[in-house]
């Protein structure tokens, strides 16, 4: 039986500290782009694998080639969270680029989804090659107010089981920087990775042209504030837009959003006109 999707290439990527899992979705038609997808953080990323999956067959169906890669630390890399580093990050990033190019022939862009966003950003100010382009999905601008929503998720389950002593995000940023590694909703968050988010800055003009997708809960809805004006700052380096859908990298289910998928691809196809 023909499959419904051509399966994607499994393989473990290596680098300068251990294999990185990785899915290769070739594209089937003539190359016109490429992309590295960053994941998001923790359990968003595991929310998020589905709709992950969606969009790179659809980009691979129109000749992007997209290459999906775990971070150090994450899904079925090496390493475990607890030694998961941004600048490790940084560094996975260079070798997903490198390997995409030789394969790809294409000098490729970044897809970025939530912090996997910021981290595109930052990457893509500091790489010695640019991308070719940066696609962000609802992207963290601002590590430390991310950094403040994931240590409140410990907050409240302290709140919840009074075998645990109740604690606050002052608190425990004083044990991060204390040295102290927390645990957090199951994931073990090192002191160096909770620094390098909470001083991590999306606002700054990106070096490449950029797509903004933002998920909003309604097609009347207006967009965040905040992502139109930084988008105002950035010019014309950045086109942005906003999809009616599920947050689904945050849903208690599974959910799909075919618009975002649709609108993706729609505005890729533009920019490869």
């Amino acid at each position: 039986m023909t499959p419904r999707h051509p399966s994607a290439e499994p393989f473990f990527l290596p680098t300068d500290a251990g294999t990185r899992f990785c899915l290769y979705h070739a594209p089937r038609a003539t190359v016109r782009g490429a992309l590295v997808y960053l994941h998001p953080f923790a359990d968003e990323m595991n929310k998020s694998r589905r709709m992950a999956a969606m969009q790179a067959r659809a980009l691979s169906a129109q000749g992007i080639a997209v290459l999906q890669i775990d971070l150090h630390g994450c899904g079925d890399s090496d390493g475990e969270f607890a030694d998961a580093r941004w600048d490790q990050w940084k560094r996975d990033v260079e070798h997903a680029c490198r390997w995409l190019h030789q394969r790809a022939g294409v000098q490729p862009g970044l897809w970025g989804l939530r912090l996997g966003a910021l981290l595109a950003l930052e990457y893509a100010r500091s790489a010695a090659v640019k991308p070719a382009q940066l696609l962000l999905w609802q992207p963290v601008m601002q590590g430390a107010a991310f950094l403040t929503q994931f240590l409140r998720l410990r907050v409240a389950g302290a709140m919840l089981d009074d075998s645990v002593p109740a604690t606050g995000t002052r608190e425990l940023r004083a044990a991060l920087a204390s040295g102290e590694v927390l645990e957090v909703a199951g994931y073990e968050l090192a002191p160096q990775l909770a620094a390098a988010i909470d001083a991590a800055d999306g606002t700054a003009l990106p070096p490449c042209p950029v797509i903004w997708i933002e998920v909003v809960a309604a097609p009347d809805r207006p967009l965040p504030p905040a992502a139109s004006r930084i988008a105002a700052t950035w010019g014309q380096q950045v086109s942005l837009h906003g999809a009616a859908g599920p947050a689904f990298w945050s849903t208690q289910e599974i959910e799909d959003h075919p618009e975002l998928v649709a609108l993706t691809c729609s505005l890729m196809e533009q920019r490869h006109e």
